[in-house]
Order: structure tokens, then sequence, then C-alpha cells
């Protein structure tokens, strides 16, 4: 909205010289760019969606796992697949392997710090969007709210558990993609 805003504004060429005119003409010309670059961003996602589902068609086919999630995971897995001998290692490639953090009788754990955080980032994805509808997901985290987790937590808890999912999937995909 407030892109089409600015690219509405109208201005003087002749008059770039006031403050009002030459702000006006930024404007029109950022508006401009933003609009071609939405473009070009729709244009190349219709265009990675196949190609990802092609490749990746397991993995695709998790829930809250869409072709953007997909490709990053596909790219995080990378040319060498065999280095993700386990869920384990996936999980500490992407920054989701649990570290105990405990203190006294508080039993807490930790991410990874290290890791891809991209890959982090789309299990995150994953993990919200199962929280939110997925029935099985909302089964698994009822329970953990009403032991006193925190949200946080729970985040935590879940994007191991998705990394299984994962794992089993990409792996899946790579066996079939090998020759």
């Amino acid at each position: 909205m407030l892109v089409s805003r600015c690219a509405a504004l109208t201005y003087g060429p002749a008059r770039l010289h006031q403050p009002e005119h030459a702000t006006a003409a930024a404007l029109v010309g950022l508006a401009r760019r933003v609009t071609a670059l939405a473009e070009e961003i729709t244009a190349l996602d219709r265009q990675v969606a196949p190609i990802v589902r092609q490749t990746a068609p397991r993995t695709s086919a998790l829930f809250g796992v869409g072709p953007d999630v997909a490709a990053q995971l596909l790219t995080t897995a990378g040319d060498n697949p065999d280095r993700l001998h386990s869920e384990a290692a996936l999980a500490h490639l992407c920054g989701a392997a649990p570290i105990p953090a405990s203190s006294g009788r508080v039993r807490r754990h930790r991410l990874h710090r290290e890791g891809d955080r991209d890959a982090n980032h789309a299990l995150h994805t994953i993990a919200l969007c199962r929280m939110r509808y997925d029935q099985r997901t909302r089964a698994y985290v009822h329970p953990r709210i009403t032991e006193g987790l925190r949200k946080q937590e729970i985040l935590r808890c879940l994007k191991r558990y998705t990394v299984r999912d994962v794992y089993t999937a990409l792996h899946a995909d790579f066996t079939a993609l090998a020759p």
C-alpha cells in the first residue's frame, strides 16, 4: 500500500530544487524499483517451486514445508549429503541439537549456537506452522504448556522432532536422486 502511494506521487521535474519535489521524485523511483523487484521475486518463486518439488518430493510434501523452506533444507544438506549420516548430524548442522543447560533442580536445554542459521530458521518456520495448524503437534504442545514450559522451550523440542521428519524425507530424496 505504501509503495503504491509512493508510486502515485507527482512532482515537477523543473522544480526538483525544492525539497518536496526532490523527495517525491526519490520516492517514485524507489517505489518503481521495489515493484520491479517484487515482480522478479514472484517470477523466480514460480521457477523454483517446481524444481524443488521435482528434486525433493518427500521433503516438499512434509507438513509446513513450502518451496522456500525445502530449498533452504536442500541447500543446507549441500552437495555432500553423506555427511548427514544421522538425525543427530542434521540437528547439529542446523543448530537444533539440544545442549544441557541445567542448574540445580531445574533441567533445561538450549540449542546448539553453531550451525546453519538459515536452516534453523527453516526448522523454526516448520515448527511454527505445525504448532498453529497440525493437530498432532497441537496435541503435543498443549500438555507441555500445562507442564509450565515456555513457548521458546516447546519450540526447541519441536525443532528437534522436526529434524527427525526432515532427515527421513531428505535421506529418501537423496537416495532416489543417486545414480
